[in-house]
């Protein structure tokens, strides 16, 4: 594991100066799409202590959204199943440009940026044979340049690995289609995966469940430094059963998964929203908005640490000093080694996902 002093480090480093490109838009350090008071959909720019740099509007609700690593540009998407991704310069408040999936194609709520800010790629549905498929756009003029198979079905959330040359991919295994809206069209057989593959499509290794977790979806994730992947999980079975929602992997290895005492385990709904590694990388975890926890495992040990009763928190992100998180009712708060600190209160609902700009972990 990588110690505390050297992620410590190099945070350090990383503070001396606002990112370059994001100073124009007043350095925020995070992204969040709200609804605000006048029923508007906006995606913020965070500061660390919660202060909104600036806001812009959205055509619709917005899930997530993907930060250049240095120009001050975001790429905001629907929440799935969505036709559109908006490309927003944030420094001018201005929206650039909007991205379409093709015909027969839908977008699943997530993208990245290459390390080197050249491509994005996007997470999308090719609905008529259910085959998950990542896009890939040239991320100066946003023209499509082509696509390759995400390993699986249902792709959601995606992230570059720390070599900068490989992709994992969170198969939740749920085919959808728009005539349905967002009904789950094959429980019965779903196979959810971790897929690692190239930024040239290659498949380079899967990961999947055990067979009595087949209905166990993989949905988010969270990579450390050391290229040790989180993914929390939405469970579509039978509610009566509180499996994990939450996995450590590793290429190469085999899974960990971690759960609470039955007791918290329970209340969580079979429903995990985000995952997140703190500050240092010692501890790991999501955030359960149906069951208004936040959950925190020592990543070592995969010991459940313990439990913090939120409302209907969800957004979760690595802060200077442990974990971010946001709620649907306003708050940003910071989560330490002690209790839950909040920090503002804004007037908005925050949505699902809180995006980290400056790399805290």
């Amino acid at each position: 594991m990588t110690s505390r002093r050297q992620f410590l480090a190099g945070l350090a480093a990383a503070s001396i100066a606002p990112i370059r490109g994001w100073a124009a838009a007043g350095a925020p350090d995070y992204l969040a799409a709200g609804l605000f008071p006048d029923e508007s959909f906006r995606l913020a720019g965070l500061s660390v202590e919660g202060d909104i740099l600036f806001d812009v509007p959205l055509p619709a609700r917005g899930h997530a959204a993907a930060a250049h690593p240095t120009e001050s540009l975001a790429v905001a998407f629907a929440r799935r199943p969505g036709t559109f991704a908006v490309v927003i310069d944030c420094a001018g408040g201005t929206e650039r440009i909007r991205l379409q999936a093709p015909e027969g194609h839908h977008f699943y709520g997530h993208g990245v940026f290459s390390a080197d800010g050249t491509r994005f790629f996007a997470t999308e549905n090719k609905y008529e044979t259910g085959e998950g498929r990542i896009s890939v756009w040239d991320a100066k003029t946003f023209e499509r340049l082509g696509e390759f198979s995400s390993g699986g079905i249902g792709p959601h959330d995606m992230r570059v690995m720390p070599d900068g040359q490989t992709l994992v991919i969170a198969n939740g295994g749920i085919e959808t289609h728009p005539e349905t809206g967002r009904t789950k069209l094959n429980l019965p057989v779903m196979r959810p995966n971790l897929s690692y593959v190239s930024l040239k499509g290659g498949l380079l290794e899967q990961m999947e469940l055990p067979s009595a977790l087949h209905k166990n979806s993989i949905r988010h994730l969270a990579v450390r430094g050391d290229g040790l992947v989180g993914f929390a999980m939405q469970w579509q079975g039978n509610q009566t059963e509180h499996p994990p929602l939450l996995g450590l992997h590793r290429m190469g290895r085999d899974p960990v998964l971690l759960s609470a005492p039955a007791a918290n385990q329970r209340h969580l709904q079979g429903y995990a929203g985000s995952v997140a590694f703190s500050t240092d990388g010692a501890t790991i975890a999501i955030t359960c908005p149906r069951g208004n926890a936040l959950h925190r495992f020592d990543v070592q040990s995969a010991n459940f640490e313990d439990a913090f009763a939120l409302q209907d928190v969800c957004g979760l992100g690595a802060g200077p000093d442990g974990l971010i998180f946001t709620t649907g009712t306003g708050l940003f708060g910071a989560l330490s080694q002690a209790e839950p600190k909040v920090l503002t209160r804004s007037d908005c609902q925050w949505d699902n996902h809180l995006i980290p700009i400056r790399s805290f972990a």
